[in-house]
């Protein structure tokens, strides 16, 4: 999943949520630099990750992108992920919802910022001028996002052809994502739960 989805399935726990979004940023040891709530939200980043790659939908999905870019299917995927659910009114009632959990997101992060990775930080004010949680409800957004993804990548010189390829097969994955979300729900919340348990 990306930014948007884990912001979400931190469940408004603020701590859980800067483990959420800084995991990727932190390797090895270095977790247990953090407290042990960012620990957790580093943990569930991990862990809905894995759920998501490994889910069937998913697979299913990665099809439309395995062809044009092999082993970062997963990582379009995600993108077109968070497209989904910025527009999933059964999270966000409608853009006002979604604006407003996206600035608290924004908050709890400059809040936290003398904890945040230095790429993280380097990258936060990038993340909130353009507005990147937000925009994902747009399918131009999502062209920028496929950009980024492809900037990242190691051997990637284009996103045209999976940005045609994501407007070519927009059903089958919206179809993908409504199969995939119920089930990442119930999962995400029942992690969590295991997680905190753990840690009483």
């Amino acid at each position: 999943m990306n930014y948007l989805a884990h912001a979400y399935f931190s469940f408004e726990h603020h701590e859980i949520l800067v483990g959420n979004m800084i995991s990727d940023f932190v390797k090895g040891k270095a977790k247990f630099q953090y407290s042990a709530a960012i620990q957790l939200g580093i943990q569930l980043h991990r862990d809905i990750d894995s759920f998501t790659d490994n889910h069937a939908t998913t697979k299913e999905a990665k099809k439309v992108f395995t062809p044009l870019v092999r082993l970062y299917a997963g990582a379009f995927v995600d993108v077109v992920y968070d497209h989904f659910l910025a527009n999933d009114i059964s999270c966000f009632k409608d853009a006002t919802a979604l604006q407003n959990f996206v600035q608290k997101t924004y908050t709890v992060l400059q809040n936290n910022e003398q904890v945040l990775p230095y790429k993280f930080q380097q990258m936060l004010p990038y993340m909130q001028q353009q507005n990147w949680l937000y925009n994902y409800q747009f399918q131009w957004g999502i062209e920028k996002s496929f950009m980024g993804v492809v900037k990242r990548a190691n051997y990637l010189n284009s996103s045209d052809t999976c940005f045609k390829a994501f407007i070519k097969n927009y059903s089958f994955l919206n179809n993908c994502y409504n199969t995939f979300i119920q089930d990442l729900k119930v999962y995400a919340a029942t992690q969590l739960a295991i997680l905190t348990s753990h840690k009483n």
